[in-house]
């Protein structure tokens, strides 16, 4: 492990510049490169290997709920886009079009989707005709682009990676409560596979979802104490059902339009995964998301039995856990630590000559450092429990720091104060005002994350304005 030391320095301190810290692994940890097309990212084997893991997990959670899976097209006809007022206003900054096909330019311009509900209502006008008809519970798998000014991987890229779901439904009723189901969903993604705490809440008024009625969103914080959004519902009532002609005969054989929901999460959540948990060494990855689970390095493999025995604990164990058996002969034993480390494979096995002697191999915890040696009969087990111990405890480590990251605000000034000396979450009581919303974003550069499910009661005023208050609100600043 000479080289320890030399290999961390290629990864700058998370400390004195959190950005490139971020950057840095991405890059080292082969997750993702940037492209000769500017503010486009080409992902890289292992971090589309996390974003499969992610897809499979929550894929089979819509399924359980009865969402099926379907494919919109790509580009949509500019006069569909115009047809909700609200979504093309909230978008057209984003939107990047296509005026030219086979040499000739087009009778109307196609906007490359930065979402679909647009040409999803439109089909769904189509395919409604009846109550026996809905609900309609489609989502599809895709590609969206938005023309960001200021990228970064998975965070902010022009094209991205995500799910959209759309639903159709009968009555308000139903349609509100699929978008609630929708956002357990997600807080189940994101804490039990991917090991962060959320915050789970409604979006105020100014930063809802243009053409929305009600938005809901779960709220994570990273490392540095800025928040991300991780993923969004939204019960659109019949906002996009009215302009787009979705309606259906109810029971009586009356005409009546629909009730619509949409929810989408994206591979920006690869970007929360690296910010949540990374740190000096690199990427840290949570057992039940990462690609490899537990790395067999054999030491000194070119001593008699070593190898032999490397590729037998990988046969007893490969059909468990993903593994992996780093055999490479090009390379020092303490390169191969490092860069497992930096790819944050949660448990490496070290098996040498003396293991072998003793029938033992070590286990080393990649979110603590802490080593154990088991007996090699007992590997299979001790390596599940070990697993489940690490997913456990790096969920703690988020909801420890968030926490200590979030604090309570009795004026403007002090929600500044906090901002600066601490970031995280700051809770305050609000009066639903949004002059006082945009005050707070103008002193503080800190938007509101959410007005939360849980509420506390703070205060009776809101400490912007000294109105009288009775909703609590978190804010801060985001990626």
């Amino acid at each position: 492990m000479g080289n320890k030391e030399e290999f961390v320095k290629e990864i700058t301190n998370i400390e004195d510049d959190f950005a490139q810290w971020y950057t840095d692994v991405v890059r080292k940890a082969e997750l993702a490169d940037y492209t000769d097309t500017k503010g486009f990212i080409a992902i890289r084997p292992y971090g589309y290997a996390i974003w499969e893991n992610i897809q499979n997990y929550a894929d089979k959670k819509f399924k359980e709920v009865g969402v099926t899976n379907l494919y919109m097209p790509l580009l949509i006809p500019e006069s569909m886009l115009q047809k909700e007022k609200d979504h093309v206003e909230g978008f057209a900054p984003e939107v990047a079009w296509v005026t030219m096909g086979g040499g000739e330019e087009l009778e109307e311009r196609l906007c490359i989707r930065p979402t679909s509900e647009t040409i999803m209502s439109t089909m769904y006008s189509k395919w409604v005709k009846s109550w026996r008809d809905l609900p309609i519970l489609g989502n599809q798998w895709c590609n969206v682009l938005r023309w960001e000014k200021e990228t970064r991987p998975f965070l902010r890229s022009r094209e991205f990676l995500w799910q959209e779901g759309h639903t159709i439904h009968e009555t308000a009723k139903e349609a509100e409560e699929r978008t609630l189901m929708m956002l357990d969903i997600y807080a189940d993604i994101i804490e039990n596979l991917l090991a962060i705490p959320v915050l789970k809440g409604q979006k105020t008024k100014k930063e809802q979802f243009a053409g929305a009625e009600r938005t809901y969103t779960v709220e994570t914080l990273m490392h540095d104490g800025r928040a991300l959004q991780a993923g969004t519902s939204h019960y659109f009532g019949q906002n996009f059902t009215k302009p787009f002609e979705v309606k259906f005969q109810n029971k009586e054989g009356k005409e009546e339009y629909a009730y619509q929901t949409s929810w989408g999460s994206s591979t920006r959540l690869l970007g929360a995964v690296i910010m949540a948990h990374g740190d000096n060494r690199g990427l840290k990855l949570p057992p039940r998301v990462a690609p490899i689970q537990a790395v067999i390095i054999p030491i000194a493999m070119h001593k008699d039995g070593v190898l032999e025995k490397a590729n037998k604990i990988f046969e007893e164990l490969k059909n468990d856990y993903r593994i992996k058996l780093d055999d490479r002969d090009n390379c020092s034993t303490g390169f191969k630590f490092n860069d497992w480390e930096m790819r944050g494979v949660p448990v490496r096995i070290e098996i040498g000559p003396k293991d072998l002697e003793n029938g033992v191999a070590v286990l080393v915890r990649r979110d603590t450092g802490e080593k154990e040696t088991i007996e090699l009969n007992k590997l299979k087990e001790r390596l599940g429990e070990l697993l489940d111990n690490i997913q456990n405890s790096m969920f703690e480590a988020c909801e420890k720091r968030r926490e200590e990251k979030t604090t309570v605000a009795f004026s403007l000034e002090e929600i500044a104060k906090n901002l600066n000396e601490n970031q995280g979450y700051v809770k305050t009581m609000w009066c639903g005002n949004v002059e006082c919303e945009d005050k707070v974003k103008e002193v503080t550069g800190a938007p509101s994350r959410c007005i939360p499910f849980k509420q506390e009661h703070l205060s009776d005023v809101c400490p912007i304005c000294g109105k009288k208050a009775e909703k609590m609100i978190v804010w801060g600043r985001q990626y």
